[in-house]
């Protein structure tokens, strides 16, 4: 598994290693732990990828731990990541990584419910199937875009209420963690934003009228690269997630990314293929990146 405080330890320890990753804060969860933010490289162009929205995707943050990773190394050996010099790279774009969005949603999933601290009764009884932060509040339903109409089905379907996945909350950007990612997104000028989940093996990239032109090539350029299918989401996964509400909120690419296949959460032994498939995908959407201000 991978928990929040593996990812704290491996954080740090890549920010003391390599001079290029610079490690900080982008806020805290309900239960205040930290939501990490690794920055890599000195480029002009921002890029964000962020991952564990939900609790039983951790597998995610150990993705992106490691893509950052490879990244340092192949900057400070002088050598290529799938054929992409990293140092001119790097000299173009900075990577910012939020590797673990919900981290209480994680914790809660790995540990338990005294993970919830003070919202443990929330999810008595119901953490083997966790996807929500610690108040019971889906984070990826919790953006603004379309949340509205997502409420409404939400409440058609059913949920009306905190619970393992898919409650929206009482407002958008109600939860302290999707407010830190949204906030650091209006604050940083990020020419494209990718959303890493797990299962599936396909790649979104549409939302609404504000969705670039150029997103539809890029997505089947990080399908080429990663042999995923380029594909639209339904119903209760078509709106109010991360993606939707960066592309309706700044008109410039955003993707989801749903890693693997099978049922969440994914077991451990699947990162090495995952990661093989990963990997060419996110040193993919980088060196798209570059070119974004040209188009």
């Amino acid at each position: 598994m991978y928990d929040y405080a593996r990812l704290t330890r491996e954080a740090q320890q890549l920010a003391d290693r390599y001079e290029t990753c610079r490690m900080s804060s982008i806020g805290k969860s309900l239960c205040g732990r930290t939501l990490h933010l690794l920055k890599i490289g000195t480029g002009p162009m921002p890029v964000l990828y962020a991952g564990a929205f939900h609790g039983l995707e951790w597998m995610t943050a150990a993705v992106l731990l490691h893509f950052c990773r490879r990244l340092c190394q192949a900057q400070e050996s002088g050598l290529t990541v799938y054929q992409i010099p990293v140092r001119p790279l790097l000299r173009e774009i900075t990577l910012y990584c939020v590797p673990m969005v919900n981290p209480d949603g994680v914790e809660i999933s790995l540990h338990g419910e005294s993970a919830a601290e003070d919202y443990a009764p929330i999810c008595a009884g119901k953490t083997h199937r966790w996807q929500a932060n610690a108040r019971g509040v889906d984070i990826n339903h919790n953006f603004d875009a379309g949340w509205h109409v997502l409420h409404e089905m939400e409440q058609n379907a059913g949920i009306t209420g905190p619970g393992p996945t898919r409650y929206g909350g009482h407002y958008p950007e109600s939860e302290p963690e999707t407010a830190a990612i949204a906030a650091l997104c209006r604050k940083t000028p990020f020419a494209m934003a990718i959303a890493f989940h797990t299962q599936g093996e396909e790649i979104y990239w549409q939302y609404g009228r504000h969705t670039p032109p150029v997103s539809r090539e890029i997505a089947r350029q990080l399908a080429q690269a990663s042999g995923y299918q380029v594909s639209q989401p339904e119903a209760l996964a078509s709106m109010g997630g991360f993606k939707d509400w960066f592309i309706d909120a700044f008109h410039r690419p955003g993707f989801t990314v749903e890693a693997g296949k099978g049922k969440n959460p994914l077991p451990f032994t699947q990162l090495p293929a995952i990661e093989g498939k990963l990997f060419p995908l996110m040193a993919c959407g980088l060196h798209t990146a570059q070119d974004l201000d040209k188009k």
